[in-house]
């Protein structure tokens, strides 16, 4: 392979590049107007972004993990309850669920689609259990049918953590659509990313909206009137016109990102050491991450590394066994697939600006490798 060529993991400097004439001018078209918390701006991007995911409402919030968290209190969860979700996430999915008072409940997932085993999800659930909260893992959506049956049977709520999956679709649905409420998060290395944090929820339910958008902007109901203790989880309106700008450019990054991994994977095919990732037939992902699974981590982490190509490790520790919440009292092995997945995964560059020969220097490093 060229060894001059360096790719990194994620290229925001990229985007930027491509897109600083349409972005500059409307950052100072909010510095001029002077109104930077929630108003107009805010209100046309939750709009926006309500259609084209195929929801009523959409409710723009500080973060994804603030946009978990007010999910959760508007589906009432609270002090007592338990969630069921998974282990092999990001550890924000279980914050939120800590932050109501309620307790996470782990199930293990498929090393298929790295997302909830809903034939794991049953004997999970006790008297205290109040909703199931799958992740659309790496832009990958959970098998919703099987788990939204569940839901149905049990009377619990959904909250689809799609905080990966921007414009993913399940059945050619927009996730986030499909269950009670979907949050999604704008970080900047996201598949629509702010510069700075950002989340928004979306529902269709009008009662769950209200209250989502009340407890967003401390219990407000007017200027100094306020119903209930709520939160300082409100969008920047910056941030929003900034999203609303790349929301343009959300279904050509999208087809990019898949090509991307069609690329990948015809690349590495012949590459035994390497599990691939696979699409389960209900899904169109939108892979946040390209993620490839092998038993020689280290050694392929390192060759990759002193070569030049980014890569991380999307999860290491699974949640159950984060010091954070080992008062839960889970072990080693009780989650295997997770464990197992954790123990091997490899997230190899992925975004949209990503060219062919920068691909083809990574699947180099990694086919030689072996």
């Amino acid at each position: 392979m060229n060894n001059s060529i360096r790719v990194p993991l994620v290229d925001l400097r990229a985007q930027y590049k491509a897109l600083a004439g349409e972005i500059e001018p409307v950052i100072r078209s909010v510095l001029q107007e002077g109104q930077f918390i929630l108003g107009e701006g805010v209100r046309a991007f939750e709009t926006e972004f309500a259609i084209f995911c195929g929801a009523k409402y959409a409710i723009g919030t500080a973060s994804g993990t603030a946009a978990l968290h007010l999910a959760l209190l508007a589906c009432g969860v609270g002090p007592g309850d338990e969630v069921i979700t998974t282990p092999f996430t990001f550890i924000a999915t279980c914050e939120a669920i800590s932050y109501t008072g309620a307790q996470p409940v782990f199930v293990d997932i498929t090393d298929r689609s790295y997302t909830l085993d809903p034939n794991s999800i049953e004997r999970a659930i006790t008297s205290r259990t109040k909703a199931i909260l799958p992740v659309h893992l790496y832009g990958h959506p959970a098998d919703l049918d099987a788990i939204l049956s569940i839901a149905k049977r049990k009377n619990l709520a959904v909250i689809e953590d799609a905080a990966q999956a921007h414009a993913a679709t399940y059945h050619a649905q927009h996730v986030g659509t499909l269950g009670n409420v979907g949050c999604f998060s704008f970080y900047p290395g996201k598949n629509l990313g702010a510069c700075g944090d950002g989340g928004i929820v979306i529902t269709n339910d009008e009662k769950k909206a209200e209250a989502i958008r009340m407890l967003r902007d401390h219990g407000r109901l007017s200027k100094y009137e306020h119903l209930q203790v709520g939160y300082c989880y409100r969008l920047d309106a910056i941030q929003a016109a900034i999203l609303q700008t790349k929301m343009k450019h959300l279904d050509e990054w999208t087809q990019q990102r898949r090509r991307h991994a069609e690329m990948y994977k015809k690349m590495l095919a012949n590459c035994p050491a390497v599990v691939l990732p696979e699409e389960e037939p209900f899904a169109q992902p939108v892979y946040h991450l390209f993620v490839i699974r092998t038993r020689e981590r280290p050694r392929l982490l390192e060759r990759l590394r002193g070569c030049g190509i980014g890569v991380g490790i999307h999860y290491p520790i699974p949640i159950h066994l984060q010091p954070a919440y080992r008062h839960l009292g889970y072990s080693p092995g009780d989650f295997p697939v997770a464990e197992r997945c954790a123990a091997e995964v490899l997230s190899l560059p992925m975004y949209p600006e990503l060219q062919p020969e920068q691909i083809q220097a990574v699947v180099s490093v990694v086919s030689d490798s072996f």
